[in-house]
């Protein structure tokens, strides 16, 4: 059975583009996975820990018949493969692959929660899903649109 997810990706570390732009290729290569569509790349700055570079962010659509934990396994690995370390709570990252949305599942176990739950407050999040589903409803917090209108002094610039 497949399903409908949307990854959030990030990099703020050894060439934030082209990391971006590897992990959408990658994704295409997740067993029994297909990138629907993806947005652009859109910069922004640090969230929680300020003293780093400037992010790149963007949101991929997928296709996919992995379960929830294959899939954020999977995306962790992904992460591992890109150099990611874990010094601290926000720190710079070679690559950040988040589980934002995953049919309209609402869950959370260990380590995994559907809806992401902070992609409604992320105006870096949002403007990108956005992109590519307009439409978009985040299961128990309503429309996407609705939300980034709240994520107010948050600079976002499309690439």
């Amino acid at each position: 059975m497949k399903h409908v997810a949307f990854i959030g990706l990030g990099s703020n570390l050894a060439d934030p583009i082209a990391q971006v732009l590897h992990a959408f290729e990658a994704l295409e290569n997740l067993p029994q996975t297909q990138v629907l569509r993806h947005s652009s790349l859109y910069r922004s700055a640090p969230v929680g820990y300020l003293e780093q570079p400037d992010f790149i962010n963007a949101v991929a659509q997928l296709e996919t018949g992995l379960a929830p934990r294959e899939l954020l396994e999977m995306l962790l690995a992904l992460e591992h493969e890109c150099g990611r370390t874990r010094e601290f709570c926000n720190a710079p990252r070679t690559l950040d692959l988040d589980v934002l949305l995953y049919d309209d599942l609402i869950h959370h176990e260990h380590g995994l929660t559907i809806p992401h739950p902070q992609m409604h407050l992320r105006a870096f999040v949002l403007q990108p899903l956005l992109e590519i589903a307009p439409d978009c409803v985040i299961p128990g917090v309503g429309s996407a649109a609705e939300a980034v209108l709240h994520c107010t002094g948050q600079i976002l610039e499309r690439l």
